[in-house]
């Protein structure tokens, strides 16, 4: 099933996406001006790493010639792609600027998408200054240039997910039977999650375990919590 995406409020350029296994991630695009500054990080890196290798191997002769111009090629080629792929999605420029490549459904960026979206950065500036890639950008809500929108990829703001807010104070409750110690970190891990997950998935995933703890498949997701609240040592 595809992931669902949905556009918050006006004014809101942020993006719900609740991807196959249930959890809901909060995307925020990132804008052409903010992508501009670290493009041009990274194209002033390019550039200082082109004239290192130009001033290293032009001292060789034709061979260093013939080296530094294959070193260059790779270089322009294959430095957004190696890095983004890599790097979780961060060339420098992008990770001092705190942006970052991802799929439409918020997860990873791979190498396919990463070479479609990069081999059509030279459309993207046409016919020059990066023409065509801003008015894409500009016309599109998620602000993608022709090559995101090709490859199925969004430039959005990282940010560190908020510390799990406190939930409802539960009755904590023993485990009906002994746990193991790899069923007891399973059981706190899903309860620490549950937040990040839909109710419907929430409620799936509590109800594979209704038989083993004589609930209904309703009654089990509080029935887990209030189990982990007693792993955990709560009054």
């Amino acid at each position: 099933m595809p992931p669902a995406i949905s556009a918050s409020p006006l004014l809101d350029t942020r993006l719900r996406v609740e991807t196959p296994e249930g959890v809901d991630l909060l995307l925020s695009p990132a804008g052409p001006l903010v992508r501009a500054r670290a493009f041009g990080v990274d194209l002033a890196l390019r550039a200082a790493l082109s004239l290192l290798v130009i001033s290293l191997l032009g001292r060789l002769g034709e061979l260093g010639v013939g080296l530094g111009l294959i070193l260059l090629f790779l270089l322009n080629w294959w430095y957004m792609v190696l890095f983004e792929v890599l790097n979780q999605g961060r060339s420098p420029g992008k990770q001092l600027l705190g942006l970052r490549v991802v799929h439409e459904d918020g997860t990873p960026v791979g190498w396919g998408a990463a070479l479609l979206r990069n081999l059509l950065r030279f459309v993207d500036m046409l016919p020059l200054g990066y023409c065509c890639g801003l008015l894409a950008s500009l016309a599109s809500p998620r602000f993608q240039r022709l090559g995101d929108l090709a490859a199925g990829t969004l430039v959005i703001h990282r940010q560190r997910p908020p510390a799990p807010l406190p939930g409802e104070p539960v009755a904590p409750l023993p485990a009906p039977f002994p746990l193991r110690a790899e069923e007891q970190r399973a059981l706190l891990a899903f309860d620490e999650r549950r937040r990040q997950l839909s109710p419907a998935r929430r409620e799936e995933l509590a109800g594979l375990l209704a038989p083993v703890l004589g609930v209904s498949p309703d009654e089990a997701p509080l029935r887990l919590q209030r189990i982990a609240a007693g792993l955990r040592g709560e009054p």
